[in-house]
């Protein structure tokens, strides 16, 4: 059963105004199926095939004159050569929407995308599935929370007494298809991200090794991302754990949150902090085999939290923003007391501070590091929001309201 993507439209605006589309993501987002719904009619080609692959890269240039556009074309990380291909026949042509293209692997990809097709492709990445998708909502604002976003969200939000459920099975649609093992598809995703994503960003001699870099990390999600910690756990040095981060960041699987920087702030630390892209994932590899036991675990406040930023991050996905010019956090002493903001969001001159706590009793002292950003000249506090496990949203006072998770 196809899921409708939030993305949808955008992709479909953008291949009427653009040559090209690419949509990029971790492997299994959806890319391949989402491209096939929105465009049933073109030639669909996958680059997983070994066959097509190695006629690509025989002869380019009768490749495309064997399959001619409009087309689609699949893991076109394989076949980065072909670019310069694409290129000529966006310029040998007036028509828009020539070619649909998907990658799961944007290091390098998007090396050669921006020097071949620039001013050309329209570029998207697709995340997993969000909560408002797997709901069947229309909803498609990013959660910037305004009164006004929190009185349009209230039309149409659905509570979900289950979210841990949600949490512990992960977002990537395979995963709501009746048949599939929970346990088996987790196992085959991290054997073909070592042996088909990872080989081809970086030849890892020792696959062994970099599952337990890849454990440790997931271990850490939704902490400060120290290297040294994680290159001790994984026995590797942390020029090899720096090198190994940007791996899973480049192939979809972490996000980086950078730290708050502002001059007025002296005392705030500057290392970022690490999130994964999908909890199922988590689970799967800290060994949480059931949804209760994830939430009664030791690492539960941390997937609770990596669950929120990673729906907040979808929700600037899906309405085609980078998230990454609106989302950072705040840690750092003030008044002689350590504070932290779990999220930070700018809007033009106005930042609004995130608490996410797995709470089902929300109180006004958790927003007390709030007021640190009183501090910064030139912005504004909005009101602050404190995500939870509350069934209503309520206001803690006047500066400050707590929200069900599900209000993102």
């Amino acid at each position: 059963m196809y899921i409708k993507r939030s993305m949808e439209k955008y992709i479909e605006t953008a291949g009427n105004d653009f040559k090209a589309i690419l949509v990029t993501g971790a492997r299994q987002a959806g890319k391949s199926t989402l491209l096939k719904h929105l465009f049933p009619e073109r030639a669909y080609l996958t680059f997983d095939d070994p066959i097509l692959l190695e006629e690509a890269g025989r002869e380019p240039g009768l490749f495309f004159r064997n399959h001619p556009a409009p087309i689609t074309l699949d893991e076109v990380q394989y076949i980065q050569h072909l670019f310069p291909y694409i290129k000529i026949a966006c310029d040998a042509s007036d028509k828009r929407g020539l070619f649909a293209l998907t990658g799961s692997q944007s290091f390098h990809l998007m090396k050669h995308v921006s020097e071949s097709l620039a001013g050309r492709v329209a570029i998207f990445e697709l995340p997993g599935l969000s909560l408002r998708e797997i709901d069947g909502g229309d909803f498609n604002r990013p959660f910037i929370p305004t009164a006004d976003y929190i009185d349009e969200r209230a039309q149409n939000v659905r509570r979900r007494p289950d979210i841990w459920e949600i949490i512990h099975r992960g977002s990537y649609p395979a995963l709501y298809e009746a048949d599939v093992n929970w346990q088996t598809f987790y196992s085959s995703y991290v054997q073909t991200y070592l042996n088909r994503d990872v080989n081809g960003l970086l030849r890892v001699k020792d696959q062994m090794r970099f599952t337990r870099f890849l454990t440790a990390m997931a271990a850490r999600t939704g902490s400060l991302l120290n290297y040294s910690k994680v290159a001790e756990q994984a026995d590797v040095t942390a020029a090899t754990a720096k090198e190994w981060t940007s791996i899973l960041e480049a192939s979809g699987l972490i996000a980086i949150l950078p730290p708050f920087s502002n001059s007025a702030l002296t005392r705030a630390i500057k290392t970022p902090k690490m999130y994964f892209r999908d909890t199922g994932l988590v689970c799967f590899l800290t060994k949480y085999r059931t949804a209760e036991m994830a939430m009664n675990g030791a690492l539960a406040g941390g997937l609770f939290e990596t669950f929120v930023v990673s729906e907040i991050i979808k929700s600037f996905s899906n309405a085609g923003i980078d998230y990454r010019l609106y989302l950072t956090y705040y840690r750092g002493k003030d008044k002689a007391r350590e504070s932290e903001i779990d999220l930070v969001i700018e809007e033009g001159e106005t930042l609004y501070p995130v608490e996410i706590k797995m709470t089902a009793n929300p109180r006004p002292d958790m927003t007390s590091a709030f007021d640190v950003l009183d501090k910064v000249k030139g912005k504004k506090r909005g009101k602050g929001v404190l995500l939870c496990l509350y069934d209503k949203p309520s206001n803690l006072n006047e500066n400050a309201v707590a929200l069900p998770v599900e209000y993102v």
